[in-house]
C-alpha cells in the first residue's frame, strides 16, 4: 500500500477509489435520502467533498497523462470519462491503471 503514495500513478489511482466510493454513496446513499426521505443533510456535507476529490482526479489524471506521454484519444480520455460512471474508477484501475508503470 505505501507503494502507491511514491509515485503519481499510485495517487492518481487512491484518489480514484476515493472518487469512486464518494461518487457511490452521493448516488446511491445521499440523493436516495434526499428525495425519498426529505433528509438532505447527506447531500448537503459529502456534495462539496466529491466535487473537491472529483476536481483533483481531473487534475491528477491531465498531470499523469502528460508525464506519461498517454494519447488522448486511447488513453486520457478513457480515465476521464471512468470519474463520471458509478463503478467506472474501479474498472479503469483495473484494466488500465494497475498495468502502467511509472516513466523515469
Amino acid at each position: 500500500m505505501k507503494d502507491l503514495f511514491r509515485t503519481k500513478i499510485g495517487r492518481l489511482r487512491v484518489i480514484g477509489y476515493l472518487e469512486g466510493i464518494s461518487l457511490l454513496v452521493l448516488v446511491f446513499i445521499a440523493v436516495p435520502m434526499k428525495y425519498y426521505f426529505g433528509n438532505p443533510s447527506l447531500s448537503k456535507a459529502l456534495g462539496p467533498i466529491h466535487g473537491a476529490i472529483f476536481l483533483l482526479f481531473l487534475f491528477n489524471t491531465l498531470s499523469v497523462g502528460v508525464e506519461q506521454n498517454w494519447k488522448f484519444k486511447t488513453t486520457t480520455w478513457r480515465v476521464i470519462l471512468a470519474c463520471f460512471i458509478p463503478f467506472g474508477t474501479f474498472y479503469i484501475d483495473s484494466r488500465i491503471l494497475s498495468k502502467l508503470k511509472e516513466k523515469e
